[in-house]
């Protein structure tokens, strides 16, 4: 019986002590103060593109010159038909500055200046409503997140964006130029970058 005591404790000293060592090296993809303990973390909070890290570059996602184009525009559909907008067009919409804390599934987490239009606004221009779910589909191809649906909750957030600007200059291509998803609560991943197209969905 004391063996398997003893065996038990070490098993749960050995576990809990492999889990610090995990968290202590990796801590620093969400903590700047401890960047110099980021041994394991893909990411270090505050480097990256604009002081912010990605998971997925342009390059990664082959959409380096489709995104960079001129010729780009936003596809925007709902119940009255469809619109579409240059990037100069959208900057002409009314503009919201919110700040959003940007968290990634490989565990790093940071707050960012985010500005662009607010989501509800472009779904007000194509008669959509606030009870709207909204279709987000990226240039980049292949990837299980190139289109992800937003529900309406979402949708209304005075602070989800179809951002624009990061720390007040244009969207680096890593961050989802010209125009990506903003909204806090979501993760990561279903902050869509490159932005092709939305669809509302009454």
């Amino acid at each position: 019986m004391n063996g398997e005591g003893t065996t038990r404790r070490g098993l749960l000293i050995a576990t809990a002590t492999a889990v610090g060592a995990v968290v202590a090296t990796t801590a620093g993809q969400s903590f700047g103060w401890l960047s110099g303990l980021n041994v394991l973390g893909p990411r270090v909070r505050g480097r990256g593109p604009q002081s912010l890290p990605v998971n997925t570059t342009a390059e990664e996602a082959r959409v380096l010159d489709v995104a960079s184009a001129d010729t780009w525009r936003l596809s925007l559909t709902g119940p009255t038909g469809t619109r579409t907008f240059s990037l100069e067009d959208l900057r002409t919409l009314p503009q919201t500055a919110v700040e959003v804390p940007l968290a990634c599934v490989e565990g790093w987490s940071s707050s960012a200046d985010w500005s662009g239009v607010r989501v509800s606004d472009l779904v007000g221009l194509v008669g959509g409503s606030t009870t709207d779910s909204v279709r987000f589909h990226s240039l980049q191809q292949g990837s299980r997140y190139s289109v992800t649906t937003m529900r309406p909750e979402f949708v209304r957030a005075e602070r989800t964006l179809l951002a624009l600007d990061l720390f007040g200059e244009p969207l680096d291509l890593d961050h989802g130029f010209p125009a990506r998803v903003i909204a806090p609560g979501r993760p990561g991943v279903l902050q869509t970058k490159w932005i092709a197209s939305m669809e509302v969905l009454p």
